[in-house]
């Protein structure tokens, strides 16, 4: 690691080392937190989240921010699920979540963030990676999806291409979350058993399960180079569902001093009465059938 690389070591996010279920023991508050929360607790607690994350959302277009957030983790880890819950309550066209497919044979000869670049916001806009161009460092590099030379490569930009983004006036956000081997497996075991989940689970998820220390191994190495002070990565512990997605929303709020521009209430003028109009006669249409 160069010495510039070494001073952006210095800022104050959490520890980038290895996940808290990979390495030294839990600590009392980790043990805690993985015993989770009760749902009541939880819907009061997300309830008030959401209504801050609508006022950052009006603050987001006042202010013509530009701001990404990049999910990562292991599978299983509750990614997708925090991304539902942050984005169910906000504009779709304000709000964007890219999960992009494999990329095309077109896509896989370009410059590696070539396709990422596309789908980065506007001004207003706040755009979520549900994944990202850490594919590379992750997936690609430990399955032998890419050659040792793209790999290195990829070490070298992504730095560099990460402080671009910033300069570029882009507040960028990197969120890892881990899972302990123990939880990941209760939760495939369960995504087995639910019919309206097994679709969650691939072969590339069940090859994962068996290369368990060579994605520890790939992310600790990915940390060492991009956990940069321009972008910092912030791990969630996230043994309980429902407390890493508070937790997440919690922190992201904290990184924006937004404020309230939320419009206030209004009335509702008298609706206009007209009795020329005729509606056409029920039976002509095609009613969707009364099952329940």
């Amino acid at each position: 690691m160069s010495k510039k690389e070494n001073s952006d070591k210095s800022h104050a996010a959490p520890p980038a080392a290895t996940d808290p279920a990979e390495g030294p023991r839990a600590s009392p508050d980790q043990k805690i937190q993985s015993r989770g929360i009760s749902r009541r607790e939880y819907e009061r607690c997300l309830s008030q989240l959401h209504v801050e994350l609508v006022k950052l959302q009006h603050w987001i277009v006042h202010t013509k921010a530009k701001v990404v957030i990049v999910f990562e983790g292991r599978d299983a880890a509750g990614k997708g699920g925090t991304i539902k819950r942050i984005t169910e309550c906000l504009n779709p066209r304000i709000c964007r979540v890219v999960a992009l497919p494999a990329p095309t044979e077109r896509e896989a000869s370009q410059w590696y963030f070539q396709r990422y670049v596309a789908h980065l916001p506007a001004a207003g806009e706040l755009v979520i990676f549900d994944r990202s161009w850490y594919n590379r460092a992750g997936v690609e590099w430990v399955m032998g999806y890419c050659s040792e030379e793209q790999y290195q490569e990829f070490l070298r930009s992504c730095p560099e291409f990460e402080r671009m983004l910033v300069r570029a006036g882009i507040q960028l956000i990197k969120y890892w979350f881990s899972v302990s081997n123990e939880e990941q497996e209760r939760r495939f075991q369960r995504r087995i058993q639910d019919p309206t989940k097994r679709w969650k689970l691939s072969p590339m998820d069940l090859e994962s399960r068996e290369r368990w220390v060579e994605y520890s191994k790939a992310k600790d190495a990915m940390f060492a180079v991009t956990d940069i002070k321009q972008a910092p990565w912030y791990v969630v512990p996230s043994d309980s569902k429902k407390s890493a997605r508070l937790n997440c929303i919690s922190h992201l709020l904290s990184l924006f001093a937004y404020e309230d521009l939320t419009p206030g209430p209004f009335e509702l003028p008298p609706r206009r009465i007209d009795n020329s109009y005729i509606r056409p006669p029920i039976e002509d249409q095609n009613i969707v059938p009364q099952i329940h």
